[in-house]
C-alpha cells in the first residue's frame, strides 16, 4: 500500500470518528433533556400530590350543620381521593391532573365562602335569638311586678275595705227583774258579757250586712260557747269556737254597736279576753277581770 492510499484511508476514518462523536454528543443531549423533563414531571406531581393532600385536610376543617352540604363536600372528598390515586398512576399525564386539580380547587373556595356565609348567619341569629329571649323576659318580668303590684294592691284594697273598730270595752252584766242594765266585775252576779265599740266610718268598704263574731275565752283558756253548743268559724286561715255572733247593716258611716253573750252556767273568777271579728278578720280584743 503506497502512501496516497494510506492517507484517503485515514481522512475517512477521520470522518467516521467525527460523524459518530457528533451522533453520540447529540444523543447525550436529548438523554439529558428526558432526564430534566421526567425529573421535573415527578417534582410536578409531588406538588399536586401535596396540594391534593392540603385540600382534604382543608375540607376536614370544614364545619357545617347543613346536611346538603355535607353530602357535597363528601363527594367532593371522594373526588380528591380518586385524583391522588391518578397522580400516583403514571398513565395520566401532568397536564390533565393539574386541571383537574384546579377545579376541585375553585369548588372547595366555593364551599368555604358559603360556610362562612351560614356561620356568619347563624351568629345574627343566634344573637337575635339571645335579644328576642332577653325581650321575652323582660316582658315576663314587667308581667310578674304588674301582676304582683296588682295583687299588693288588691290586697291593699281589701285591707282597706275591712271595718275598722275602736273603743273596744267588755264588761258584766247584772240584770234586774225589770231589765235594768247594771256593770258588775263579781262573776257570781254577771248575768251576761256586754262587749261595746265604735265601728269607724270607711268609705271603701262594701256597704251591706256584715256578720260580726266575739270569742270569749275564759280563764282556764276554753271559749266559751254559744247557746246552740260549740260553733266554729273560718279566722286567720283556720278555723275555730265562737261565743256568739250578730248581723249589723253598715252605710260606711260611723256607728256604735254592743254585743251580748249570756252564759249557760255561772261565770268563774279570773282573767277573760274578748275578741271581735268582723267576717274572718280581727277588728278589736280587750281584756276583762271578774271577781
Amino acid at each position: 500500500m503506497n502512501n496516497k492510499t494510506s492517507l484517503v484511508i485515514i481522512a475517512l476514518l477521520l470522518i467516521v470518528c467525527g460523524y459518530l462523536g457528533f451522533k453520540l454528543k447529540g444523543s447525550s443531549d436529548t438523554v439529558s433533556e428526558q432526564v430534566e423533563t421526567i425529573d421535573g414531571l415527578g417534582i410536578e406531581r409531588d406538588q399536586l400530590e401535596l396540594d391534593l393532600q392540603k385540600m382534604m385536610f382543608s375540607y376536614d376543617t370544614l364545619k357545617t350543620e347543613n346536611s346538603f352540604l355535607m353530602a357535597e363536600m363528601a363527594d367532593q372528598r371522594g373526588q380528591i381521593e380518586d385524583l391522588l390515586k391518578k397522580v400516583k398512576d403514571r398513565n395520566w399525564t401532568v397536564s390533565k391532573l393539574k386541571k383537574e386539580t384546579e377545579t376541585l380547587r375553585s369548588i372547595m373556595k366555593g364551599y368555604v365562602v358559603t360556610i362562612d356565609s351560614l356561620n356568619q348567619l347563624n351568629i345574627a341569629l343566634q344573637e337575635e335569638n339571645l335579644a328576642m329571649k332577653q325581650t321575652v323576659q323582660d316582658v315576663t318580668k314587667r308581667n310578674e311586678n304588674l301582676q304582683e303590684r296588682q295583687e299588693n294592691m288588691e290586697n291593699i284594697i281589701a285591707t282597706g275595705q275591712r271595718l275598722q273598730s275602736t273603743g273596744l270595752l267588755a264588761q258584766g252584766i247584772r240584770l234586774s227583774n225589770s231589765g235594768k242594765q247594771s256593770e258588775t266585775n263579781r262573776a257570781r252576779r254577771a248575768d251576761m258579757i256586754k262587749a261595746c265599740f265604735t265601728v269607724v266610718e270607711n268609705p271603701i268598704a262594701k256597704p251591706g250586712t256584715k256578720n260580726l263574731f266575739m270569742r270569749i275565752i275564759a280563764p282556764n283558756g276554753q271559749v266559751l260557747p254559744t247557746k246552740n253548743g260549740a260553733q266554729q268559724f273560718e279566722f286567720d286561715g283556720g278555723a275555730d269556737y265562737y261565743s256568739v255572733s250578730r248581723e249589723i247593716d253598715y252605710n260606711n258611716n260611723q256607728m256604735d254597736v254592743c254585743i251580748f253573750y249570756s252564759p249557760e252556767a255561772e261565770l268563774e273568777k279570773g282573767d277573760y279576753k274578748v275578741f271581735v271579728y268582723e267576717g274572718s278578720a280581727l277588728i278589736g280584743s280587750t281584756d276583762m277581770v271578774l271577781k
